[in-house]
């Protein structure tokens, strides 16, 4: 797959899906929407675990990202199936743990090479979203901040065909 074969789609992917991948997946929208992208990409999110399917992302999360002109209320949350691996261009995952567990689902080399972590987008040496769901309500304001960086990093990627460098052939 490359650029010119229609719209790309990536999936942001946590644990549960109601803290770090709903955010990520609202900045990202966000972001593409204002890069005048959103029409060219789509963008969802999940959770390797099925602890809140249907359920909407944690209320600290919504406050934290509504704060910065970010709305998560009409996410909800799912889990990753193995048809997503299909469906998607790219898998961005949070941390090693979801990395891990990822990469064990993927049905075949080549969708195991379409997971990649979130952060590789972003200029920051962290590799890993830090869960903010037993943290202080501060810990939510660190993950819209790697979201952003990410998606500085994701949009940027896309306008310029680099996403194709992640993703499978």
């Amino acid at each position: 797959m490359n650029e010119h074969d229609g719209e790309i789609r990536i999936l942001v992917v946590c644990l549960g899906n109601i803290c770090r991948s709903p955010t990520a997946h609202g900045v990202l929208q966000r972001k593409l929407e204002d890069a005048g992208l959103d029409g060219r990409v789509q963008v969802d999110s999940a959770g390797t675990g099925d602890y809140h399917i249907g359920k909407m992302p944690d209320p600290r999360a919504c406050e934290a990202a509504a704060g910065r002109g970010y709305d998560l209320t009409g996410l909800r949350a799912r889990q990753v199936e193995p048809g997503d691996f299909k469906r998607f261009h790219l898998i961005l995952a949070a941390d090693s743990e979801n990395y891990a567990d990822l990469v064990a689902l993927a049905p075949s080399a080549a969708d195991r090479d379409k997971v990649r972590f979130l952060l590789d987008f972003a200029a920051s040496p962290d590799q890993e979203v830090p869960d903010p769901y037993a943290e202080a309500d501060e810990a939510f304001d660190r993950v819209l901040d790697l979201a952003e960086e990410a998606a500085d990093g994701l949009v940027e990627a896309v306008q310029t065909g680099e996403w194709v460098t992640y993703a499978s052939a």
